[in-house]
């Protein structure tokens, strides 16, 4: 009678051990971006790791990497579709080399404001791209921000698209961006972004363009001296997780990761509008000449044969279909 009691309470404890350990058992996943940890983009993941831990009661973390802790965006990219990666937040710089149905949304010009762009990406337009993810080995979770794209120059003042001419500008792996900037008269130079600081104060490079968040965050007031507000590109970030590591998640948990990114993407687009409002003065508090005057008009005229060409490949209802989302 003693054994039994004493083997019927040993498999108790040894049950009890059991859930603990399975309750406490705890799946860790990579994110990560190629800025810092104070940004726009830091503030995007930072978030998303605190909402699915505790979304998820603990059983999944997410370990955060910044400044291409773990490869440009191209490589976290390449990263997450091989699976060695489970997760990463990117501009779109690389995307459409994975996913080409992106490209329409890096037409210069396209959007009238960040508004305008927030209303097409959380519409029917964005939630349908996020769906060409999944054939590509992707689960998009959702669309975040870099904002609107200025350009900046250790040269000179630009104020007009003939300032342009002859310099050497850092472009996004994106292949709509330096079409565009080569009908600007730009020379460019593709290139992953954790080189574009060193390349810049070599000389490597004139110039680069990006939001003014990235710029902030960058420091790239360090080795620039022009800044010129041209908002020639609305700049999304796009969140993605490798599709079987996302499949593989419970019903429940899925949702989890998918209002967690909701919530990452508030944390994201608040961080840019904060950078929007405060950036021109903090940069030229540092020491940049700010063109905050330039003529958008001229730089619209100067790209007609290339948007012609885009209305071609991307379909010209398309672009009308984006541009008139109120």
């Amino acid at each position: 009678m003693k054994l039994s009691k004493l083997i019927i309470g040993m498999t108790l404890a040894t049950g009890t051990l059991g859930f603990v350990a399975l309750a406490s058992a705890q799946t860790t996943m990579k994110i990560s971006i190629s800025t810092a940890q104070n940004s726009h983009q830091g503030a995007a993941i930072d978030t998303f790791a605190k909402e699915v831990e505790k979304r998820t009661g603990g059983r999944y973390k997410v370990q955060t990497f910044y400044s291409g802790a773990l490869g440009g965006e191209r490589e976290s990219i390449e990263a997450v579709q091989l699976g060695t990666q489970e997760l990463a937040f990117s501009s779109t710089g690389p995307v459409p080399n994975f996913v080409p149905e992106t490209k329409i949304l890096d037409v210069p010009f396209l959007f009238r404001d960040k508004a305008h762009a927030r209303a097409v990406l959380d519409g029917p337009i964005g939630q349908d791209l996020l769906t060409k993810f999944d054939a590509k080995g992707f689960k998009a979770l959702a669309w975040g921000e870099n904002g609107f794209r200025h350009m900046t120059n250790s040269k000179r003042d630009v104020k007009a698209p003939e300032d342009l001419k002859g310099l050497k500008m850092r472009t996004m792996e994106n292949p709509v961006h330096i079409a565009a900037y080569k009908g600007l008269g730009i020379v460019t130079t593709p290139m992953a972004f954790p080189e574009v600081f060193t390349a810049l104060q070599q000389g490597t490079v004139d110039g680069q363009e990006n939001p003014l968040s990235v710029i902030m965050a960058s420091k790239f007031d360090q080795v620039q001296k022009h800044l010129s507000l041209t908002g020639h590109v609305y700049s999304p970030c796009i969140l993605v997780m490798s599709k079987p590591a996302f499949d593989k998640l419970s019903a429940a948990d899925k949702t989890a990761f998918l209002e967690a990114a909701k919530e990452a993407v508030k944390a994201n687009r608040s961080r840019v509008d904060q950078d929007d409002a405060n950036g021109v003065t903090e940069l030229r508090s540092k020491g940049m000449t700010v063109i905050d005057n330039v003529d958008k008009t001229k730089f619209v005229a100067a790209l007609a044969p290339v948007n012609a060409d885009f209305e071609k490949q991307f379909g010209k209802a398309n672009i009308d279909a984006i541009r008139a989302i109120k």
